[in-house]
């Protein structure tokens, strides 16, 4: 199998329930930062770090818990495929 078909079927396998919640909260840590970031008006430059760093970190956040997979349902999902 190669990588890319490898990615594609952990992004579509179920995800456990913790790493949803951490998901939805990479979510919520990156919509601030992006808000800050787009903010208008003079917005001090230690926030706009700080933003940009939220938002790079709540990425990569998402990425990992996206393609986290929850063996135990992944194989009933497959094993009540075959029947």
């Amino acid at each position: 199998m190669n990588l890319i078909s490898e990615v594609k079927s952990r992004a579509l396998a179920p995800t456990p329930p913790f790493f949803q919640l951490l998901k939805k909260v990479g979510l919520i840590i990156a919509a601030v930062g992006t808000t800050v970031l787009a903010a208008p008006g003079h917005v001090p430059e230690i926030l706009l770090d700080y933003a940009a760093h939220a938002v790079t970190a709540g990425t990569i956040l998402v990425g990992i818990c996206q393609l986290t997979v929850d063996e135990a349902k992944l194989e009933e999902k497959l094993l009540g495929s075959m029947e």
